[in-house]
């Protein structure tokens, strides 16, 4: 009769544990890196977003109120957008900037909470990483304490 000797099989199953050893923890680092190239996206994709806002309603293409900074009071206003300026010339389609309000990846995993409430919003008066209320929205940042691979702090982004 022919089959395995049960040293066989236990040296057969400490190798497939070291392999699984190694594995796992390239899964999380593959998973990471996915989620801070998302983070990056989305705050590029934010802040042209903004930048664009600013110089539409620089050049007039949008109503600017008079002592306005010239950027948007919240997020969700890239989304919904804005009337054109009347000084262009009518137009009933509003101008949009973003299809969509991404979310941050490492904000906690609640669903419920609406998109644009996962970022750190920073208003153009405030001072470099002062976040909160304000008049309007000048820069995002994560809210996440994570460190990122490279060694800074994603929220630094």
């Amino acid at each position: 009769m022919r089959g395995f000797t049960l040293v066989e099989l236990l040296v057969t199953l400490a190798l497939i544990g070291i392999a699984a050893a190694v594995v796992l923890p390239f899964g999380a680092l593959t998973q990471t890196r996915a989620k801070e190239a998302e983070l990056r996206v989305a705050l590029r994709t934010i802040r042209l977003a903004l930048d664009s806002y600013k110089a539409a309603a620089d050049s007039g293409a949008i109503d600017k109120p008079t002592g306005s900074s010239g950027y948007p009071r919240n997020l969700d206003l890239l989304v919904t957008g804005v009337p054109r300026s009347a000084a262009l010339g009518f137009s009933a389609t509003p101008m949009v900037f973003l299809r969509r309000v991404p979310r941050d990846p490492f904000a906690d995993e609640d669903s419920s909470l609406p998109a644009a409430q996962t970022w750190n919003i920073r208003s153009y008066g405030a001072q470099p990483g002062e976040f909160g209320d304000g008049a309007d929205v000048f820069d995002v940042t994560s809210k996440s304490d994570r460190v990122g691979l490279d060694g800074s702090r994603v929220r630094d982004w």
